[in-house]
């Protein structure tokens, strides 16, 4: 998915900024990178971090930056930041989100013959470079970054560093996070609200949908209102979002706790140990041990100090390796036990599959496994959460296909009390050879983050999108050409 943080003060920014992006490290996959500006211009460094840590190839770069303000950024694929000419002056950039009209808009951006894009990977175009393209088309910062988002089908969130300032823009639908810290003479803007605490900083506000700031280090100035309609990704709180950050004020923790109560609430499977498939499946885990009075325990360990997130790399043999390499089992605490396992999804099954005979191998008894959502049955369109490049790939697609069905029966698929959402589980449970398989049901799900069903997107679990009110913008501009000149 990737992450972004910026940094404006009065004195320099560098530490913070660099710790701040740091704590962005969990989502990151392939690309890191800083700018910082000073009198003398800007500084940056972009690195592959796709075998190391942000902070080990960063350091030692960090006596070479000088500045009172900066961006940094955690990239799914392109290279960020960029440094970008234009009418508007010299800026730096970084997005968050998944752009799917991409090809689309390069097009008729390409048909103007009067622009180009230079930050090329083969032939596919730098969505962050697409997005400048965009912003560069009007005559101020604040009506072209309103512009491009109004043109981009997915997702963008980002951050903009101008002349003493930064422009913070959350997609229009706000699917992912923009928050405001503030310490002393200085504001941070992040996406993970975790990068703040240690760093000194307090969350003064939460950006609402496609609200658009201006912040220098004395203060903020919204030049853009949020809107009412909020589609903020459920995810954040079931995966890939930190255990210590909060999203809309409601931490991700405390909703995990939740997730495992309701998982527990709702089952009456008698097993002798609760555990998480670790790291994100642990807080769910010890919600359930806590309501249903079970012990909790760790049949598997993480090592981490040198094995990254199984979900980053983008060869499924590395995914396969990465997710075996870093989870250790303890034989004596698996041997001849009932195991009951929460765990935060289950998106294609096959790290799990292999997990799950490992502890077959060391003597387990039976294996439980609770997702602490509901089955994953459409490809995410707004975000780049999962490495699955087909919809196909997804373990509940394919036991739909197993079962000789197709897109006529999704909504019978996505009802938990439907005959043929339990016909997809028992697949499902079969394939990856569980002794019982059940998930949380959406309504649960919902009920743990707090926030009314119509401002969560849910469109992963049961294909539910905004309604034409909420996406009039996007919907509007669809069939309509992209104007090729400002307006």
């Amino acid at each position: 998915m990737g992450g972004m943080f910026g940094v404006v003060a009065k004195e320099d920014c560098v530490a913070d900024l660099f710790y701040g992006t740091d704590y962005h490290s969990h989502l990151g996959t392939v690309r890191g990178g800083m700018v910082v500006k000073n009198g003398r211009g800007f500084t940056r460094f972009i690195k592959d971090i796709t075998n190391a840590q942000f902070r080990s190839k960063f350091e030692d770069d960090l006596g070479k930056m000088h500045g009172t303000i900066g961006v940094g950024v955690i990239s799914d694929y392109e290279d960020q930041p960029l440094i970008i000419g234009s009418h508007l002056g010299t800026y730096a950039l970084v997005t968050v989100g998944r752009i799917e009209n991409v090809d689309e808009l390069a097009a008729e951006i390409h048909s103007s013959r009067t622009a180009h894009f230079s930050e090329m990977s083969g032939d596919a175009v730098n969505p962050t470079e697409l997005v400048a393209t965009l912003i560069n088309r009007e005559n101020t910062f604040e009506e072209g970054i309103q512009y491009a988002q109004e043109m981009i089908e997915g997702s963008c969130s980002l951050l903009l560093l101008a002349d003493g300032c930064i422009y913070a823009a959350r997609d229009r639908l706000g699917r992912t996070p923009i928050v405001i810290g503030r310490k002393g003479g200085a504001r941070a803007v992040t996406l993970e609200t975790c990068a703040l605490p240690n760093l000194g900083y307090e969350v003064d506000r939460y950006l609402g949908p496609g609200e658009i700031v201006r912040v220098s280090a004395e203060s903020d100035e919204t030049l853009v209102p949020p809107g009412e309609a909020m589609q903020v990704c459920s995810f954040l709180w079931v995966y890939y979002g930190y255990p210590a950050s909060d999203y809309e004020g409601i931490n991700t923790e405390v909703v995990r706790n939740r997730c495992g109560a309701a998982l527990a609430r709702a089952d009456d499977c008698e097993v002798d140990m609760v555990a998480g498939v670790p790291d994100s499946g642990t807080g769910h885990a010890i919600g359930y041990a806590n309501e249903a009075r079970v012990p909790y325990g760790r049949p598997f360990v993480k090592y981490t100090p040198t094995w990254p997130r199984s979900f980053m790399p983008q060869d499924q043999r590395v995914r396969d390796l990465v997710a075996r390499m870093k989870l250790i089992p303890i034989r004596d605490l698996i041997r001849g036990q009932r195991l009951l396992f929460c765990e935060d999804s289950i998106v294609r099954g096959t790290q799990l599959k292999d997990t799950i005979q490992r502890l077959y191998d060391c003597g387990v008894k039976e294996v439980h496994m609770r997702p602490a959502c509901p089955p994953l049955i459409h490809g995410c369109k707004f975000l780049n959460f999962s490495r699955s490049k087909s919809v196909m790939d997804l373990a509940g697609r394919k036991a739909i296909k197993e079962l000789g069905d197709g897109e006529e029966h999704m909504a019978d698929y996505a009802d938990p009390d439907s005959d043929r959402h339990a016909a997809m589980v028992g697949r499902i449970e079969q394939r990856l050879g569980l002794n019982s398989l059940k998930y949380q049901k959406l309504d649960d799900l919902v009920s743990a983050i707090g926030l009314p069903k119509e401002k969560l997107c849910t469109y992963c679990w049961d294909g539910a999108e905004p309604c034409a009110a909420c996406s009039s913008c996007t919907l509007e501009k669809k069939g309509a050409a992209l104007p090729v000149q400002p307006r």
